[in-house]
This record gives structure tokens, sequence and C-alpha cells, in this order.
């Protein structure tokens, strides 16, 4: 995954803390480590570890950033 500002390699309590929009993308793909305690998995991982496929994991990708580019 090719996150804007690097947000990838970021923890996914982190991510989600700053951006619970982020949390609500992951959990409409059953993405359920947003409640995870511990937290300290990258973005990047979270998504890739659930093995959705290229054509899923694309999609997250782009609802990822144009969230960010909402921002801008």
């Amino acid at each position: 995954m090719k996150l804007k500002d690097s947000l990838g390699e970021e923890q996914i309590q982190n991510v989600v803390r700053q951006h619970p929009q982020i949390g609500e993308i992951l959990n409409r793909y059953e993405i359920g480590c947003v409640d995870c305690g511990v937290g300290i998995c990258l973005l990047k991982d979270v998504v890739a570890i659930h093995a959705l496929g290229d054509e899923v994991e694309a999609r997250i990708e782009r609802e990822i950033n144009a969230y960010l580019d909402s921002l801008a």
C-alpha cells in the first residue's frame, strides 16, 4: 500500500486516534483491528494480513488516500 504522508508506516492505534474516519473505512471491510487493545501493527500490515486480495486492498488504499486528500 502506498498511502499519503507515509501513513502506512504508522501504528494502527495512532492512525485511528488521529483519523477516526480511517477506522470507519477499515470497519467497512471487516478489519476489526481498530478496537485492538495493543494496536502496534502498522496500518499497511493490518490491511495486508487480512488477505483481502489486490483489488480490495487497492480500493482501501484509494479510499484512505481520498480521505487524506479531503483534508488538504
